[in-house]
């Protein structure tokens, strides 16, 4: 837009104001406008594909780290979790059940980052700075995303699992069909829920915060740092947000796992009932099994995540304005 005022705008009572909220270089370089619906799924499903693979030895440690009962691994440690995945299985051990990861990803991130902008943009009333809005379309978003995703996470962290019984993705869904029952795939769903509905919340509100803090430091090379912008706020919202919602993420993992290598069978399915047993076998210290490798998980995938989803943004952003730019000519 051209700035420069004509004669009959000299007195400043006759500029006209905008409209819109205040220019500032970092609210402007956050900002992506103009974006199809189908551009933020897929861009939310390549960055959770790439997120997931990228980050999967870490989380196959995580998962033996925190399954308990008469499992092969007792999780003192990571450097013993691994060592003892290495030695039963081999590198491809830690690969293990990746594929069920990987349909599952991808449509699941697709759905966690539409209904988070989408959300977003309802909630927020054209604030950037409503980090409420940010915590509370996080949440719609995982409360959406999780109900495609824990079917093929509860696969995973089975086939994960040191001497799983299960040969694969399609062996281990067709027997947890025929000897637990479709309510098996989601005896999780209630407490992944309640363990990421938080963990989204300090995730979104610690990365838009952070992110905006950090290109308030330097507006002027925004655009230049920006992908080191989206890694540095991903990460410190990734690891913030896994430290805390561990206790949950234990739980989780004991009632995905139930019954499989000698884990225990839980008949009520509660938050409550896996938590005493827990405590009952390993003390409280039970419930923050494996949070090194959680973090470990959680920082760079999400450096990884949001640098990759803003970047597919970035280039659908390009791609949208050229088209514009095709069709005024």
């Amino acid at each position: 837009m051209d700035t420069d005022a004509s004669p009959k705008f000299k007195k400043p009572e006759l500029i006209p104001v905008p409209q819109q909220p205040e220019y500032h270089p970092s609210i402007a370089a956050a900002e992506h406008d103009g974006l199809h619906f189908w551009q933020f799924m897929v861009a939310g499903s390549i960055a959770g594909m790439v997120e997931h693979m990228a980050m999967f030895p870490v989380d196959t440690i995580k998962t033996q780290m925190q399954a308990l009962g008469s499992c092969p691994i007792k999780s003192a440690s990571v450097k013993q979790a691994l060592g003892s995945i290495l030695r039963s299985d081999g590198p491809k051990g830690l690969y293990r059940g990746i594929g069920a990861m990987g349909l599952g990803a991808g449509p699941a991130h697709a759905v966690y980052f539409s209904v988070y902008e989408f959300c977003k943009k309802s909630f927020s009333g054209g604030n950037p700075d409503n980090h409420a809005a940010h915590a509370a379309s996080g949440v719609c978003a995982t409360v959406a995303s999780d109900a495609v995703l824990t079917p093929m996470d509860m696969v995973k962290q089975r086939l994960q699992l040191s001497s799983s019984p299960y040969k694969g993705v399609l062996d281990c869904v067709r027997r947890v069909l025929r000897e637990e029952g479709f309510r098996a795939f989601y005896a999780s769903y209630r407490t992944t829920v309640l363990m990421n509905a938080p963990f989204t919340a300090v995730h979104f509100a610690t990365y838009e915060a952070a992110k905006r803090g950090l290109m308030e430091v330097s507006p002027e090379s925004v655009s230049d740092e920006r992908l080191v912008v989206h890694a540095t706020a991903g990460a410190a919202a990734g690891a913030l947000a896994a430290a805390l919602t561990t206790p949950l993420d234990v739980v989780k993992t004991q009632l995905q796992c139930q019954g499989v290598c000698g884990c225990d069978r839980f008949v009520s399915g509660s938050i409550k009932d896996v938590v005493r047993t827990i405590i009952r076998k390993d003390g409280y210290r039970g419930l923050m099994r494996g949070w090194t490798p959680r973090m470990l998980f959680h920082a760079p995938a999400a450096a990884i995540c949001w640098s990759t989803y803003e970047a597919a943004k970035n280039f659908f952003q390009e791609l949208n304005d050229s088209n514009s730019s095709g069709n005024v000519t």
